[in-house]
């Protein structure tokens, strides 16, 4: 060992400082991989993402591969350090060498690879698949052996890694991401994605039209009532009753009727009733996902719905649905304006038949939902009692005016956020 000159020592102390580092940051690499990316990846054929995957199928196998090299790296460091520090410093450098090896392998073999890999798990990981993959076929007796041991020392406390499957993604984890995905995937996109996953917790009850606003047809009216309301109607479908609307008969599709009106100079109840098709009934409370489905499924487009009693509480669209995905698509916004109308001072003149999601989806607030649907329905639920014209609650963040009422409901109110109001007062 004497023979040995000072600058081969110090060049396989190096050398060794470099091999230490690379099975320490390909450890964290490997874990640190995304795999969900990484799967993705190796089902489009890159061959370092399918080693990696490989690899990471068994991380007992591979993380014994890793601390096994990493451990004989250090060992031999520590002897080579030591011989060094003889040769410079006498049975000094004995108690030396320890000291400045820990020192620099702290930083150059552990502290900084780490965080590289961490910060950049890919650059190294696809690299070092290609070392580690041969390696593990040359030191699997090895790995084994350690494997065999600590495994089984684990099975003793009740781990077993054949029982142990990846978890899959829970809907809030999956929320998160596509939260997290930024330039990835359009913001359009990402807020898309984000109310598909709300499908679940709104049902339809959130987006009926209530049953006091549907438009329909009552047979009971003259002819010519029931042809101006038909010329006039802004729906493609319309529901069909007689008497009350809890008697409804059907459905007309409006775009039946020039046929009918060619064939007759003179439209009649008896040829409506004609083309009247069946209704299509919604259990209240169905979720949104599921009622997707079953319109889907069941070819319509149109729902009424009805509670436990089978009274009619309102009636749901394919369109309504599709626009929780992708937002307001129609072209009539003018209804829209007059429901949620804009004041100089900040507030808002809201009809309180709005529902609630709407005023918080439009505004980007934040109202509660959980109980009743509509602004009408929340307030008299937090007054518990119709009131008058002027007065003022407070709803969470929110300042509420009662501007117009009804024998049996609120009309219209004027909310504002409570803090512009502490701001107006503070100023």
């Amino acid at each position: 060992m004497d023979n040995i000159p000072l600058s081969v020592l110090f060049g396989s102390l190096f050398c060794l400082i470099i091999l230490s580092a690379f099975f320490s940051s390909s450890e964290t690499a490997m874990i640190s991989l995304n795999r969900y990316r990484l799967r993705h990846m190796a089902m489009e054929g890159k061959r370092s993402a399918i080693i990696s995957e490989k690899l990471l199928s068994r991380p007992d196998r591979l993380i014994g591969l890793i601390l096994l090299g990493n451990n004989l790296v250090n060992i031999i460091a520590a002897s080579v350090a030591t011989l060094i520090g003889i040769r410079l410093f006498g049975d000094l450098g004995v108690a030396l060498a320890p000291f400045v090896l820990v020192i620099i392998f702290l930083i150059f073999a552990e502290v900084l690879p780490k965080t590289f890999a961490a910060l950049n798990p890919e650059s190294i990981a696809f690299p070092a698949c290609y070392i580690l993959a041969p390696l593990m076929k040359i030191a699997y007796p090895a790995v084994w052996l350690v494997n065999w041991i600590s495994n089984g020392l684990l099975s003793l406390v009740g781990v077993r890694l054949d029982e142990q499957e990846d978890t899959p993604l829970s809907r809030e984890e999956l929320r998160t991401i596509v939260r997290e995905a930024g330039a990835l995937i359009p913001q359009r996109h990402r807020r898309m994605l984000l109310n598909i996953l709300e499908l679940e917790n709104v049902t339809v009850d959130d987006i009926m039209v209530p049953r006091n606003e549907i438009a329909a047809i009552d047979l009971d009216d003259p002819i010519k009532e029931i042809m101006e309301q038909i010329n006039h109607c802004q729906h493609t479908r319309l529901p069909v009753y007689q008497s009350s609307i809890d008697n409804i008969i059907g459905v007309v599709h409006l775009r039946r009727m020039p046929r009918i009106m060619n064939d007759k100079k003179e439209v009649t109840k008896e040829a409506i009733q004609e083309i009247i098709i069946d209704s299509y009934f919604v259990p209240k409370g169905t979720p949104l996902h599921t009622q997707l489905m079953n319109f889907q499924r069941n070819k319509h487009r149109f729902g009424i719905v009805v509670d436990e009693y089978g009274v009619i509480q309102g009636l749901v669209t394919l369109e309504d649905i599709l626009e929780e995905i992708v937002g307001e698509f129609t072209t009539d916004m003018q209804t829209f304006n007059l429901d949620i109308q804009p004041q100089e001072d900040g507030s808002y003149l809201i009809d309180c038949s709005v529902h609630l999601r709407e005023i918080n989806r439009q505004l980007k607030w934040h109202l509660p939902t959980e109980g009743p649907k509509t602004l009408n329905g929340l307030l008299l639920e937090r007054l518990e009692h119709i009131p008058e014209s002027g007065i003022t609650l407070k709803i969470d963040n929110y300042l509420a005016e009662i501007t117009q009422v009804s024998e049996n409901s609120i009309k219209m109110a004027r909310l504002r956020r409570l803090e512009e109001v502490v701001e107006e007062i503070l100023a």
